[in-house]
């Protein structure tokens, strides 16, 4: 089979699942990722014959779009902050407004020798970030998921990212056994209720523990966290959140009833998305 009539066969299968563009985005990245074609390449010969074991690795990656898994996990990795990291459905796939949020803290942090800790690390994507751009910082990250440290120490391993993972329960957690000076964390906060309004691919696939906290308890992880920071942060210890977008201000609000000077950012679509507390 030529490539074109792939294409057409590509397309025609996902029409009314997906955008015409979002299919020509994952036709794209598979060719790259599979076939180490670009659009140029296609383009230019588009009668180029694809091989049988081609065919079958193209069409388990149809099967699997079909099915609304995200390109992210077909193809095995994803790019955060410059950086190529591997993924899989033991962890969430990063995103943009994570990215801003490293952002924020490399700018704050930029020069100064801090530990940091950071709380439910997945993949790696924040803490190997900070550790590749604050070289003087020291960073720690911790996860309860086992199989999730498995897929961040290989990120950190490919990057040669100086991060020390533990595994730890962060609700369990009496305190911690050392000093921070900056913790950071994208905890779960999606709440039930906000479900209808995901998409499948993240409802249907990604690792609930990691998303999904109860309606009547949302800030379950702020609350914690905020109150293990507010023992082992030393005074002017910052906290660095990715926030639930709708719950801006019982956040903020959260963190100034135990003693912390608020910040909070909208993210480049205008939604409070993060939220920055120094102790005081």
């Amino acid at each position: 089979m030529k490539i074109t009539a792939f294409k057409n066969h590509f397309f025609d299968t996902l029409a009314g699942e997906y955008s015409t563009e979002e299919i020509g985005s994952f036709f794209n990245i598979l060719a790259e990722d599979y076939l180490s074609l670009t659009r140029l390449d296609i383009a230019l010969r588009p009668d180029r014959e694809l091989s049988e074991k081609e065919i079958e690795v193209l069409t388990t990656a149809l099967q699997r779009l079909k099915l609304h898994e995200p390109i992210q996990y077909i193809t095995g990795h994803t790019e955060f902050f410059g950086l190529d990291l591997q993924v899989n459905r033991d962890v969430l796939i990063p995103r943009p407004e994570t990215e801003e949020l490293v952002e924020w803290m490399i700018l704050d942090l930029t020069g100064k020798k801090v530990e940091i800790l950071d709380i439910g690390t997945g993949s790696g994507c924040i803490a190997i970030a900070l550790a590749k751009n604050l070289p003087e910082a020291k960073v720690t990250a911790v996860d309860i998921s086992p199989e999730a440290l498995a897929v961040a120490k290989s990120n950190a391993r490919k990057h040669e990212a100086g991060v020390n993972f533990l595994q730890l329960d962060i609700l369990a957690t009496q305190r911690f056994s050392q000093d921070f000076d900056v913790i950071v964390s994208n905890p779960p906060y999606v709440r039930e209720l906000e479900k209808e309004h995901m998409q499948r691919n993240v409802l249907e696939h990604e690792p609930k523990t990691a998303l999904y906290v109860k309606d009547e308890d949302p800030l379950l992880f702020y609350n914690k966290i905020t109150t293990l920071a507010a023992e082992n942060l030393p005074p002017g210890g910052k906290l660095f959140f990715e926030i639930n977008q709708y719950l801006g201000k019982e956040t903020e609000t959260l963190l100034q009833k135990k003693n912390f000077q608020t910040t909070l950012k909208k993210d480049i679509f205008g939604a409070e998305r993060m939220l920055k507390g120094v102790k005081a």
